[in-house]
């Protein structure tokens, strides 16, 4: 007989199993997550903060999204991604990332209320873990997944306690894997896997040093370092990454995956530090050092069952584009809410089907933007001329050409220019951070069209209120204080929300009778003139699409659910509807 029971049980405390656990206490929903090691995570892996998973923090609350502000380095310091021979040497190149140039910071002010940043992991999961634990999570450290079974009410867990070694067995309603790229839970439930593991090799060193001297001037997150003869193969680029501005830094070094391993001490550590800083004197406070595989693959289901697996368990990618940690805690987002709605009895448990659904396609997204990422590096390899063997001479010479002058020095620097600045495909990729559309039987558009993309839907964001898009946000006011409030910030926090104009307060009416029939609290807004919340400019009649009269159903997830351009002839029935085919709920239950 299992000795400890709950709702949920989350097997991993990185961003994906803190994240989940969060949100499903903010719900009220009975979860326990575990941890095999002794606490959370030692090193800064994941770091690039996005404006989406800002918003998934902003929802679990205000407080919790300033503190994640206050650990982490803001927008302006991310910089320009600087292209160097060394941090000491000369500069082949920069570019504005991350939504530093003008045009692109104004399509992220414009976008969400909340803002881009680096945070790495070591700040992240103790700020997600224990927003979980303080709202009545139960949090395990020192506990390993060994096993489960499950049947039709529920999941068996086998858990062994490694401080004592005891095995114990926990009886939950679902089991969440959030276990990482090696996920023991995804090979239980064999999850259908496509593409490759292990397809490179790299090693982290992180240090402290001073570098002020080297980068102050320049800020930025990422500084790549181009030297022949540096990495295998003859050809180098290595990566010095900021961890804390400006005394703390990750060297990304690769090897070949052929090859076992190596072994990464102090003096092998400073060595690599001193090359690629361009300092020969150079002394640093080595902190750790590891190896680890560059993968690409992801997951075409996510879930059997009462079974579900998110994060790295899902996609397993390489840091390119800094969507990791990001697309994990959007994987949390989706599922926490569809959980909480059927443990709750407002849903009915295929909604949960919809998970796999709508996360398996951004997996295969995701992994392979950040794959083809990689690739793009090639241009400029090709534009310095450092793809022609191992001759070092021969490429230190191509790469001094481009300072010549006359015609082949010219054409080679115009190569080099566009070649960097074709990296906003990694490092100011807007849309893919943003444009993601859900299509299932969680969304209802009643066969409204979806609206093509006018630019390029990887750099761009483009809002809609198509159902399956994420609300747009934009700025209305409070009537009685004139503070500026997000649209978002009416909705979420578990929630449906109604959201209407002047003339839809029938909308509103029927989401009362219809929510307090199936258990259900609607928030609802009708925004207008001397209504609550005020649109004074106009952006939001603009971004709806939808005429006053017409309404808007946004999930706990902030994506719309359904919309209804005008009044229906009876709106009551249009919503339960709508809510009972979401929630997969049978008529009138």
């Amino acid at each position: 007989m299992a000795e400890i029971t709950t709702d949920v049980l989350i097997i991993g405390t990185g961003p994906a199993g803190s994240a989940t656990a969060a949100l499903l206490a903010s719900y009220g929903v009975e979860t326990m997550v575990v941890n095999q090691y002794r606490w959370l995570a030692n090193t800064p892996r994941a770091h690039i903060t996005n404006q989406r998973t800002m918003e998934v923090l902003r929802d679990l609350g205000h407080e919790v999204e300033a503190e994640a502000y206050m650990h982490a380095t803001e927008q302006d310091l991310m910089g320009e991604n600087v292209f160097c021979e060394s941090l000491a040497g000369e500069e082949i190149g920069r570019m504005k990332s991350w939504g530093k140039h003008p045009l692109s910071r104004a399509e992220h002010h414009l976008s969400s209320p909340s803002f881009m940043n680096d945070l790495p992991q070591t700040f992240m999961e103790p700020i997600l873990f224990s927003t979980a634990c303080k709202r009545g999570a139960q949090g395990r450290m020192s506990t390993e997944y060994l096993s489960h079974v499950q049947d039709n009410d529920g999941v068996t867990t086998t858990l062994r306690d490694r401080l004592s070694g005891r095995e114990f067995e926990v009886r939950s309603k679902y089991l969440v894997g959030a276990d990482g790229g090696n996920s023991l839970v995804a090979e239980h439930v064999d999850t259908p896997i496509e593409g490759k593991m292990g397809v490179g090799g790299s090693m982290n060193i992180l240090f402290k040093a001073d570098l002020s001297k080297y980068v102050a001037h320049r800020p930025s997150v990422l500084y790549w370092v181009m030297q022949p003869g540096a990495d295998v193969g003859g050809i180098g680029m290595g990566l010095v990454r900021m961890i804390r501005p400006w005394n703390e830094w990750l060297i990304v070094w690769g090897y070949d995956i052929n090859e076992p391993a190596p072994e990464v001490d102090e003096a092998f550590a400073t060595g690599v530090a001193r090359q690629l800083v361009g300092d020969p004197e150079l002394e640093i406070e080595l902190i750790s050092a590891n190896t680890w595989t560059v993968n690409d693959a992801y997951a075409t289901h996510m879930q059997k069952d009462r079974v579900f697996i998110m994060g790295d368990a899902a996609h397993r990618h390489p840091p390119s584009n800094g969507l990791g940690s990001n697309t994990s805690i959007q994987d949390a987002f989706n599922l926490a809410w569809k959980l909480a709605a059927v443990v709750n009895g407002q849903a009915g448990e295929a909604l949960l089907d919809s998970y796999s659904v709508e996360r398996a396609p951004i997996a295969k997204q995701i992994v392979t933007r950040a794959n083809q990422s990689i690739g793009e590096f090639g241009p400029i390899f090709e534009a310095l001329g450092m793809t022609g063997g191992t001759d070092i001479e021969k490429i230190k010479a191509s790469m001094d050409a481009r300072c010549d002058p006359g015609d082949a020095g010219e054409a080679q620097r115009e190569a080099l220019r566009q070649a960097i600045a074709f990296k906003k495909y990694e490092f100011d990729a807007h849309g893919v951070e943003m444009n993601q559309r859900y299509s299932s039987a969680a969304i209802v558009t009643d066969g409204q069209a979806e609206p093509a993309f006018e630019r390029d839907a990887e750099l761009h964001y483009q809002p809609t209120t198509w159902p399956g898009a994420r609300l747009p946000h934009v700025w209305v006011f409070d009537h009685d204080t004139g503070a500026q409030v997000s649209t978002l910030d009416l909705c979420g926090r578990g929630q449906f929300t109604v959201l209407t104009g002047i003339g839809g307060d029938a909308w509103l009416s029927a989401a009362e009778t219809v929510g307090k029939a199936r258990g259900l609290k609607l928030r609802c807004h009708l925004i207008g003139p001397r209504q609550a919340y005020v649109d004074h400019t106009g952006d939001w009649a603009r971004a709806r699409e939808v005429g006053d009269t017409g309404c808007l159903l946004v999930r706990p997830d902030h994506h719309v659910a359904w919309r209804s351009p005008v009044m229906a002839e009876e709106p009551e029935v249009e919503l339960a509807r709508v809510l009972d085919r979401i929630l997969a709920r049978a008529p009138n239950s």
